[in-house]
């Protein structure tokens, strides 16, 4: 991996963390809300585990493979 596919990786988890935040803080302000709309929500909670699938296998890339 070349040091501009790195950062270029590196750019993009931090961008997915992020949206990643802003799900979790949406998620918890409509299920504080009196309005549960539970499609809604169930399609937030399923973008949100959606981007911590790419967060992880992104972060993944960054470790060395091991030969145990």
């Amino acid at each position: 991996m070349t040091d501009e596919d790195e950062q270029a990786l590196r750019a993009k988890l931090a961008k997915l963390g992020e949206e990643h935040r802003d799900l979790d803080v949406a998620i918890k302000a409509l299920m504080e809300s009196g309005a549960r709309d539970p499609l809604q929500l169930s399609r937030l909670k399923k973008r949100k585990l959606l981007l911590k699938d790419q967060i992880s296998k992104i972060e993944d890339s960054f470790l060395p493979d091991i030969i145990a």
